[in-house]
């Protein structure tokens, strides 16, 4: 996978960096050093050609890596607080709440195989190095993964418009947060079974916040110190 950026470069495990390609004339000392002390093969390669590798704007570093490794839901059950994404589109957003799981304590985040947004160069990128922390599940049917959930003692709280306050709730020991997609909220089935439907309360004319605001919001107000 080809995913770009200094930040990235950094935060990514030396282990998993096969090669780095640098913008003909790059003078950064600082990761001209990192890459002769890692060992890190790199090469020096005409900007347009960089332009072509990745759909982000670059920093004149692009990196090829490992192929991002989904994790299984069983990798998770031991965690107490998990957030699922039903049919996520934008990587930014997906890159956003990544980065905010990762501040606030989170190690794992749930996304539908099909339909969703996927981990590649934009996500990592906006996720800052956050991604390598926090472990992505990839499941074949959500419905199916949140009744598992549910029996391993997780309570569902699923973010919609009509839902109660989350600031009244009293939230359990174990519990999932679920976002829906942009524009779309959650599907039907996935409202119909969670255990409570949250909402935060809305005071301006725009009713809805994106997906990545709604997520960072909820996070921290269902956090249990």
């Amino acid at each position: 996978m080809l995913v770009c950026g200094k930040n990235v470069l950094k935060e990514t495990p030396i282990n998993k960096i096969h090669k780095v390609y640098l913008k003909e004339g790059f003078k950064d000392q600082e990761i001209l050093s990192f890459l002769k002390e890692n060992k890190i093969r790199y090469e020096f390669t005409p900007e347009f050609r960089l332009n072509k590798m990745v759909n982000e704007r670059h920093q004149g570093v692009v990196i090829d890596i490992d192929d991002y490794i989904y994790y299984k839901l069983e990798d998770v059950l031991e965690e107490n607080f998990l957030v699922c994404l039903d049919h996520l589109e934008d990587p930014h957003n997906l890159g956003a709440i990544i980065r905010t799981c990762e501040c606030a304590g989170i190690k794992g985040i749930i996304i539908p195989k099909d339909r969703s947004v996927r981990v590649n160069d934009t996500v990592m990128k906006v996720s800052v190095g956050a991604i390598n922390n926090v472990k992505i599940v990839e499941v074949k049917n959500l419905s199916e993964a949140l009744r598992k959930l549910q029996k391993n003692l997780f309570f569902i709280y699923t973010a919609d418009m009509d839902g109660t306050d989350y600031r009244h709730i009293d939230y359990a020991d174990k519990r999932v947060l679920v976002i829906g997609a942009e524009g779309k909220g959650v599907s039907e089935i996935i409202r119909k079974n969670s255990d409570e439907i949250i909402s935060i309360p809305m005071y301006g004319k725009i009713n809805s916040l994106n997906a990545s605001a709604s997520a960072a919001i909820l996070i921290y107000g269902m956090i249990k110190e």
